[in-house]
């Protein structure tokens, strides 16, 4: 309701419009709106003066009214294995921080190693216009597992969203890969370097790539060392705490000389020292372990667990800074690092002291 005051109209104080962020910050309305959508065709100093002036002003954009105008919306899809485990709790952490520094949000959901589950996942990020779609998990030994996911992603980049994934390698989009293979080498290569000839390896499924590139990479250390690959002790189990203790089991009980034990990632390791623990086994005096990854209870455990580092966060917040950027001809792929980190849960075999 309009009032008089001193015979001049006094509008009712309305929440700020775009079109109040673009005079404000001296840019035109399709800039200021592309500034806000994450958009091609602004840099990313126009683009950053325009958040802050949206910030300043408390201008909120209507998504539901882009959508409804056919517009897509600065929210990004992550799309996860099992967002309770610590390795993609970390990764999307990286992506939320970056979200919240290009005013995106996140909508994250997993699919629990289903391929089909995944498929429905993407389905309906598309039917909610997101705008880009972030895929964080291992690809497939085989690649038709992954292949209807392929064809739902290239259709939404036709369509206009953007694309990356994490840890796949045969998806035609941006990729973030893991430094997995060669990590792989460099635990093993610890291990080897104590003394340990007796290892054995508590996998996770066989069916994924992630687990057949670490297992790679620990198979071409034992070799270098004059060792038969082929003949290195792997159970497959499900990359849980509880696959880690099925693994050691049957590896304890199937392979009684073994000296070394290395886990596939840190849960199947907390699994792995859960399991010497009630059988009186010590480690590392008695048997050594090592973990994959360098989630953040690793160092915490008793023993602290030897592993390798994974830039978990890092590589997620990657992940979406590539999605962000203007599509290119050809895929991109961005490698990480690892580092090997020595803590308490490896020692030489008890028969060389």
């Amino acid at each position: 309701m309009a009032v008089r005051g001193e015979g001049r109209p006094v509008r009712d104080r309305s929440a700020p419009r775009l079109v109040d962020v673009a005079q404000r910050a001296g840019v035109s309305l399709a800039t200021a709106s592309r500034s806000l959508s994450g958009s091609v065709g602004v840099s990313e100093e126009v683009a950053a003066h325009v958040r802050t002036v949206a910030t300043q002003l408390g201008y909120v954009a209507n998504l539901h009214a882009r959508t409804l105008a056919g517009g897509r919306t600065s929210v990004a899809g992550l799309i996860v294995y099992e967002i309770g485990d610590p390795y993609f709790a970390e990764i999307a952490s990286g992506v939320v921080g970056v979200a919240a520094e290009h005013g995106w949000s996140v909508q994250i959901s997993h699919t629990e190693r289903e391929p089909a589950a995944e498929v429905a996942q993407i389905r309906l990020l598309r039917a909610h216009r997101v705008g880009a779609i972030v895929l964080a998990g291992s690809g497939y030994v085989d690649p038709t597992m992954e292949d209807e996911s392929g064809r739902e992603l290239a259709a939404f980049e036709e369509s206009g969203g953007r694309v990356v994934v994490v840890g796949r390698h045969r998806l035609r989009c941006d990729a973030v890969l893991p430094d997995n293979e060669a990590a792989g080498e460099s635990i093993a290569e610890h291990v080897l370097g104590l003394g340990h000839r007796r290892l054995a390896v508590a996998a996770g499924p066989a069916h994924l790539t992630t687990m057949a590139d670490r297992l790679a990479g620990i198979r071409t250390a034992v070799a270098r060392r004059g060792l038969d690959p082929d003949a290195l002790a792997v159970a497959h189990a499900p990359f849980t705490r509880e696959g880690g203790r099925d693994a050691t089991r049957r590896l304890l009980d199937e392979h009684p000389g073994t000296t070394a034990i290395l886990a596939l990632n840190d849960a199947m390791a907390t699994g792995v020292l859960s399991v010497l623990r009630e059988r009186g086994t010590a480690v590392p005096r008695e048997m050594s372990v090592t973990g994959f990854d360098d989630i953040q209870v690793a160092q915490d455990l008793a023993p602290a667990l030897t592993t390798v580092r994974l830039p978990m966060s890092e590589i997620g917040a990657a992940a979406l800074e590539l999605a962000l950027r203007p599509p290119s001809a050809r895929p991109r792929r961005r490698s990480t690092g690892h580092a090997l980190v020595v803590r308490d849960s490896t020692a030489p075999p008890a028969d060389r002291g």
